[in-house]
C-alpha cells in the first residue's frame, strides 16, 4: 500500500536500532491488546446501540476518543489543541500528512472519516475504521451520485464527517491545494443553508533528532515500515491540532469557493507550512 503525492523525494529506508526494535515491540505489545480490547467494547455496545440509534451513535464515539487518546501516549506522541470544537451541525476538512492522522483527529471530536476504499483493507487500522463508521469511497465519476447521497444521509443525521480534501497523505510540511469535489454534497438543496464546516490544522513536531518530515507518509513508502519507525522513535513528538472558525456552506458562491476559503484556513495553521499543487 502506498499514498499517492510523489513530490518530495521520500528519505532514505529507516535504519532501526536494537534498542529501538526493543521500544518498538513493547510498545506494540500494549498498543495492539489496547487497542483490541476497544474494538470489542465498542461493538459489543454497538449490538446494543444500532437497534435503538440506527445510524446515531451515542455512546460509542467515546470509545473511539479514549483508544486514540491511548494510542498517541503509547506512539510518545504529545497531543494538544488549540481552538474551539464546532458545536453546529456539518462537517470538517482538514491537511492529511500521515495515518497518525486518524488518532489525532479523533482524540479530541467526535467525527466519522472519509476514507479512500483501500484504507478498509489496511490490517488492524482497517478493522477500527469500519468499527468506527467510516465512510469508504471511490474516486470515480461513476460512483460519485452514490457517494454524494451517503454523505448527505450521514450529514442529516447530524455526523461531522471528516473529509481530507488533499485526497492524499503529504511529508506534513505543506497543504496540498484542496480537491472541490467532495464540497459538492455540501451544496444540496435543503444541506447548504444549515451546514457548515469547521477547517482543522494538523501538525507534527518530529522526535529529537529526526528529519521534520519524520511522521509525514507518502509516495512509495512500505506502511509497515513507517509503523515500526513510528513504535521505534527514541524520543518524544507532538502533534497540535488547531480548530478553525466554522463557515457557514451558504455564504458561499459554490463549491470551489468554499475548498478554497477552508485550504486557506487550514494552511493558516501550519507553521511555515507551504501551498503546492
Amino acid at each position: 500500500m502506498k499514498a499517492l503525492w510523489y513530490s518530495e523525494k521520500a528519505p532514505a529506508k529507516p535504519r532501526i536500532s536494537a534498542t529501538g526494535w526493543v521500544r518498538a515491540v513493547l510498545r506494540g505489545a500494549i498498543w495492539v491488546p489496547m487497542a483490541m480490547v476497544g474494538l470489542l467494547l465498542l461493538l459489543l455496545i454497538r449490538v446494543v446501540e444500532r437497534p435503538i440509534w440506527g445510524q446515531y451513535r451515542p455512546w460509542t464515539p467515546y470509545i473511539t476518543q479514549a483508544v486514540c487518546r491511548i494510542t498517541l501516549m503509547i506512539l510518545g506522541i504529545r497531543f494538544r489543541v488549540i481552538g474551539e470544537l464546532m458545536l453546529k451541525k456539518g462537517a470538517v476538512v482538514a491537511n492529511h500528512s500521515t495515518w497518525v492522522d486518524i488518532f489525532s483527529l479523533n482524540a479530541r471530536k467526535r467525527i466519522y472519516f472519509v476514507a479512500k476504499s483501500e484504507v478498509a483493507s489496511w490490517p488492524f487500522i482497517g478493522w477500527l475504521a469500519r468499527a468506527t463508521g467510516t465512510v469508504f469511497i471511490r474516486r470515480n465519476a461513476r460512483d460519485a451520485r452514490k457517494q454524494k447521497e451517503v454523505f448527505e444521509a450521514r450529514l442529516k443525521v447530524g455526523h461531522k464527517l471528516l473529509f481530507f480534501p488533499e485526497g492524499t497523505s503529504t511529508d506534513g510540511l505543506r497543504v496540498l491545494r484542496f480537491k472541490s469535489t467532495l464540497f459538492a454534497a455540501f451544496f444540496t438543496q435543503g444541506l447548504s443553508d444549515i451546514l457548515w464546516i469547521q477547517p482543522v490544522s494538523v501538525s507534527y513536531t518530529a522526535p529529537t533528532g529526526e528529519e521534520p518530515r519524520f511522521y509525514g507518509w507518502w509516495g512509495d513508502m512500505n506502511f509497515t515500515n513507517h509503523v515500526m519507525k513510528v513504535l521505534a522513535a527514541k524520543g518524544l513528538g507532538s502533534v497540535v491540532v488547531t480548530y478553525h472558525t466554522p463557515l457557514k456552506v451558504s455564504d458561499f458562491a459554490d463549491r470551489k469557493a468554499l475548498a478554497k476559503a477552508c485550504e486557506l484556513a487550514v494552511l493558516s495553521g501550519m507553521p511555515e507550512g507551504t501551498l503546492s499543487e
